[in-house]
């Protein structure tokens, strides 16, 4: 079998920049070198380029392809291990649909919609067993009634952009005093947030993906934080939260959230790997829903990677069959 070339997409447009190089770095490491050949590129504001160590050499956007020592380099499959702008919002989605370019996430419309957290909890408000924490949505340019806001929520509240990713910009707020600061901390990242109720509980995240056809459910994570709860610094920091897979539940709550996030999964009509987050409440023992990540971090300790061992793959088989699961859907 022919070895394929792999553009691996690492970079963006946001915060998460470093941490979408962590996340490459992993896959990269993870693909069988017999099978694939890995071309990092890296997206910036500025240019696409593939890293080469040395200047880099810029990507012709008009057929997706790299001249490296006077040969001409084409892609058979662009992984998109972006977190954020333009790799999770469905804009490169749709440049590789214009030129028929097989790639790992979920299309377009669910990439976009997905990375908007109230057209998200629309959709899968209704859900058998799946809870909504009450929010409202304020765009930047409208009047904000912090009293208003105030009277219709139940403190403690958190504050966080509507498009963001990794809690950058996230806030939970205890008194009404400190919702104006809050808010203009959350508009600094996004012209639309979510001021939503806190729910008290477990915090769990869940990774789904298809695989051979067949929608997979893997082990549940349960994310214990030190701080008051799972933001940026708790993610990414070492030892600032403990994360246990599979997670410590009954086979009764295993199996419901089984069945929450593979109805998540269809209703988004989501493809390829994507994690889904939940509280579990205190006292209740209801599924709160948080959010779906169409571009999980997959950096070696990345809650997917930890999941797939905990079931028993490899990581390298796993990214593997995301791979040719769907060149296959492709016809290719």
């Amino acid at each position: 079998m022919a070895t394929k070339n792999i553009a691996l997409l690492a970079g963006g447009f946001t915060g998460e920049y470093e941490v979408s190089i962590n996340s490459a770095k992993n896959i990269a490491a993870n693909l069988d070198p017999a099978k694939y050949k890995v071309y990092t590129i890296l997206v910036d504001r500025n240019r696409w380029f593939y890293d080469d160590g040395a200047a880099g050499v810029d990507v012709d956007k008009n057929d997706f392809s790299i001249t490296v020592g006077g040969e001409k380099i084409k892609f058979d499959f662009a992984f998109i291990t972006i977190h954020g702008t333009p790799g999770e919002d469905g804009k490169l989605q749709g440049y590789f649909d214009l030129i028929n370019m097989p790639y790992n996430t979920c299309d377009v419309t669910t990439s976009a919609i997905s990375m908007n957290k109230a057209f998200t909890k629309a959709i899968v408000h209704g859900i058998h067993d799946l809870h909504v924490a009450a929010s409202v949505k304020l765009k930047k340019r409208d009047p904000h009634d912090i009293g208003g806001i105030a009277a219709r929520l139940k403190f403690p509240l958190f504050v966080k952009p509507n498009n963001g990713g990794s809690s950058v910009g996230m806030s939970k707020v205890y008194k009404v005093n400190g919702l104006q600061e809050a808010i203009n901390k959350a508009f600094n990242e996004d012209d639309q947030i979510l001021v939503e109720e806190f729910i008290k509980g477990r915090e769990f995240s869940v990774g789904i993906v298809n695989l051979h056809g067949k929608v997979q459910v893997l082990p549940v994570t349960e994310i214990i934080s030190s701080k008051d709860f799972f933001d940026y610094e708790a993610k990414y920091t070492p030892g600032v939260s403990e994360e246990i897979t599979p997670a410590d539940l009954s086979v009764m709550k295993v199996a419901q959230v089984g069945n929450i996030v593979t109805e998540v999964y269809q209703r988004l009509n989501c493809r390829g790997m994507v994690r889904v987050d939940f509280i579990l409440e205190e006292g209740t023992e209801d599924f709160y829903f948080i959010e779906v990540n169409t571009t999980p971090g997959q950096s070696s300790n990345s809650l997917i990677p930890q999941q797939v061992r905990a079931a028993g793959m490899s990581v390298a088989d796993f990214y593997g069959e995301l791979i040719e699961g769907t060149i296959g859907r492709y016809g290719a």
